[in-house]
């Protein structure tokens, strides 16, 4: 059993994997989110970890999102635990009061997802002060913000409790007086615009805190791409490549997942840090990058493989990282692709046939030869800043 226990979750088992989240009791022992094991343990060597299940996460993660969806159309998640319901376009179902909703919302977590589900939620007229209110009395809480209540709100937060707060812009605040969020709402929208932020941003400030929504966007795709560190630091060159392979079929699936094609291929290699003279490691070691951009659309896992490995060529040895990107996002053109002959249509007609399969049946059911040793390394990644992919 593991309820009310330290715990912390990696990707991966080896000493050096990041942890990508923690339980509040670990959380509670100094254990916070990209902190290496290794560190952690030396901070509490009582912790519990455990490597990340994908599928368990997503399985939650829909229900969630099915469950948000009953209350309103205008439904956003911004991470894979985070969500906003819009009631502005949709008032509440029987005129029921947000408060209630939010206690509903709260009970079928329990019953349709689990009994020990827990959910923070925020009621607010923006996103902002409703992510504000949610964090409020964590974890289990339910707050509200309105303009009756936010000064006395913002009285006990600090700069860096407000989301988007961090420690170079409160730097910047601090710059010309304002130490605390009270002085921050106080604070004329001229001098925000034109003084503390030098552009529009403070503007958006100044509205953000009064609870005028500003935040309500969509970003279009720019890129697309995957990391991974080594799990070994004796890996030859040609394990190195399978990696870079498998690395490149998951950002090929990314792109058809979202009917886009790419032109450009930019790849990277992060080394060990490299000793100085006096037999210390420096920090970061050295970052190596190469890339390239065609003159043709491509989104097929053997078309980004192919400019991958090609790049890859001039890397260094002793690599710890690894990484291939995709740019020059564009929305696939049927029309466009079909005039560059039948190999590549014929080539296209199986990696449709290939993506159809592993939708079907899971991720990676067929895949290509090279990569088959890696499947056991090279893992499915938690999204839990981004849902695109999901």
């Amino acid at each position: 059993m593991l309820r009310g226990k330290p715990v912390a979750i990696s990707n991966r088992t080896s000493k050096n994997s990041a942890i990508i989240t923690a339980s509040y009791e670990a959380k509670a022992m100094g254990v916070k989110v990209g902190m290496r094991r290794l560190e952690a343990l030396r901070i509490y060597p009582g912790i519990i970890f455990i490597e990340a299940e994908p599928s368990k996460y997503r399985y939650v993660y829909h229900r969630l999102l099915s469950i948000m969806n009953d209350y309103s159309p205008h439904v956003t998640m911004k991470s894979i635990d985070e969500g906003v319901i819009d009631f502005a376009q949709a008032p509440p179902l029987q005129g029921k009061p947000l408060q209630e909703i939010g206690l509903e919302i709260k009970q079928r977590l329990k019953t349709e997802i689990g009994c020990y589900m827990r959910c923070n939620i925020g009621i607010a007229t923006n996103r902002f002060l409703a992510k504000t209110a949610a964090g409020l009395h964590k974890p289990d809480g339910l707050d509200v913000i309105t303009s009756a209540n936010l000064r006395q709100v913002l009285a006990n937060l600090k700069l860096t409790d407000l989301t988007g707060i961090a420690a170079h812009n409160a730097a910047r605040l601090n710059a010309v007086g304002i130490f605390t969020p009270l002085q921050f709402l106080d604070t004329s929208e001229a001098t925000l615009r034109q003084v503390v932020f030098k552009s529009v941003c403070g503007t958006q400030w100044y509205q953000r805190l009064r609870g005028y929504e500003v935040d309500d966007y969509g970003s279009d795709i720019k890129s697309v791409g995957r990391q991974y560190v080594l799990e070994s630091n004796k890996l030859t060159r040609e394990q190195i490549l399978q990696r870079l392979f498998h690395l490149s079929e998951q950002v090929g699936e990314k792109l058809r997942s979202k009917n886009r094609q790419a032109r450009g291929v930019y790849v990277y290699a992060k080394t060990h840090a490299p000793l100085s003279r006096n037999g210390l490691e420096r920090r970061g070691g050295y970052f190596w990058h190469r890339c390239a951009m065609l003159n043709l659309p491509f989104y097929t896992n053997q078309a980004i493989w192919q400019v991958a490995r090609q790049l890859f060529m001039g890397a260094p040895a002793d690599i710890r990282e690894i990484g291939v990107t995709c740019y020059g996002i564009c929305q696939v053109d049927d029309q466009q692709l079909s005039l560059f002959g039948d190999a590549l249509a014929r080539e296209q007609k199986i990696t449709s046939a290939i993506d159809e399969i592993n939708n079907r049946f899971g991720s990676r059911t067929i895949h290509a030869l090279e990569s088959l040793p890696t499947n056991n390394y090279v893992k499915a990644k938690i999204p839990f800043g981004s849902t695109r992919y999901l």
